[in-house]
């Protein structure tokens, strides 16, 4: 009997570690990316061509009980025509929202989930209106934005004119500035048949717009639950099927959501050795139906992202308890290339050794994230 399959668009690392949690579950996988020489690519058969080409997809799904996704801005339009003879998880509506910033902020009102005032801007006019209502903000393109791209901050009237040349080409939506004290992030996962697993809050630190360390689990209790409450909130308004994330700005003490992810999330690395079920495992179980696995945390997790250039391989694996990951990727500025991951008994503990490791793995960045009561 041959092994149950899943198709994959997209092929770079969250692919490529889905495919990792995949064979010890008796699965096969086959990717679809733009190139072969990626991160999936190195594990698993892949197709090459563009997302957009049906017939590719097709070839994808044929065989396939499930096709997912490693990357949210996959064009929708052609997922919809082939709905009808590929399964597709999680729901192209939950896709289809969050390649929208201003659909995801409309959804979060709708669901009654605190994000910060906004407004959509097609013209000039309408950011001179936005400013002049919410103040001081950040210029965002509508789609195609991460890891801090399509984005200019406004802090008066006199960013108005350069904002909006930078962006200015496509549509836009301008939101105002948290002035935050931390970012958070919650990934849970549902199964057709309406089963939730819920991970510990992440605590994350981000710089230039990249995601540079993750603490887990992190937070007040009360604020986990909190964060949890929404996530459930997104996961039951799709009948979602597979893994979706929320990050959250966090001031005074209170959550507002900033983006949703409907895929396996970078902030979630750590679950890979620091949960019972990794964020992976449980994205397959969840999309096949199958049954969830435990999301405790096996201690307390910090995940560093090695950006631009690896360090020293020998000196890092010379550190007892890390993990390390190289994503297989040539290096340039501002690449993510691979990640680390401990795990220690205590916060404090963990706290310790990840600043004393953070000059060689991240030099320049700094472990700062409050601790809330």
């Amino acid at each position: 009997m041959s092994a149950p399959a899943v198709g994959i668009v997209g092929a770079g690392q969250l692919g490529r570690m889905l495919a990792l949690a995949a064979y010890p579950l008796g699965l096969s996988v086959r990717f679809l990316d733009r190139a072969a020489d990626t991160p999936g690519g190195q594990v698993a058969p892949i197709l090459t061509g563009e997302f957009t080409d049906r017939g590719l997809l097709r070839r994808l799904g044929r065989g396939a009980q499930v096709v997912t996704f490693d990357w949210e801005n996959v064009p929708v339009e052609p997922l919809q025509a082939l709905a009808d003879r590929i399964d597709f998880a999680p729901p192209l509506p939950a896709l289809a929202a969050a390649q929208d910033r201003l659909a995801e902020k409309r959804l979060f009102g709708k669901l009654g989930i605190p994000t910060n005032r906004h407004a959509a801007v097609d013209n000039e006019r309408d950011l001179a209106r936005a400013f002049a209502r919410i103040g001081p903000g950040v210029l965002k393109t509508r789609r195609l934005g991460y890891d801090g791209k399509g984005q200019v901050r406004v802090r008066s009237a006199r960013d108005l004119a350069r904002a909006y040349a930078t962006l200015g080409n496509a549509p836009l939506l301008y939101e105002e500035f948290v002035p935050f004290d931390c970012e958070v992030s919650i990934i849970g996962a549902r199964s057709a048949r309406g089963e939730i697993a819920i991970y510990p809050l992440n605590g994350n630190v981000h710089v230039d717009g990249i995601l540079r360390v993750t603490r887990a689990p992190w937070g007040p209790t009360a604020l986990a639950r909190a964060a949890a409450r929404h996530l459930t909130r997104l996961l039951e308004h799709f009948r979602y099927r597979g893994v979706l994330t929320v990050e959250f700005f966090v001031r005074d003490g209170r959550l507002v959501a900033n983006e949703m992810a409907p895929r396996v999330h970078n902030s979630g690395h750590w679950t890979i050795e620091g949960a019972e079920t990794s964020q992976f495992e449980n994205h397959l179980r969840a999309i096949l139906d199958l049954p969830l696995g435990s999301t405790r945390a096996r201690g307390h997790a910090a995940m560093v992202n090695l950006i631009g250039a690896l360090p020293d391989r020998a000196a890092a694996l010379g550190t007892p308890g890390l993990h390390w990951h190289d994503y297989g990727k040539s290096a340039r500025p501002g690449r993510k290339l691979g990640h680390c991951t401990l795990i220690d008994a205590t916060p404090a503990a963990r706290d310790r050794r990840v600043r004393r490791l953070l000059p060689g793995l991240a030099p320049g960045v700094r472990l700062s994230l409050p601790r809330l009561r």
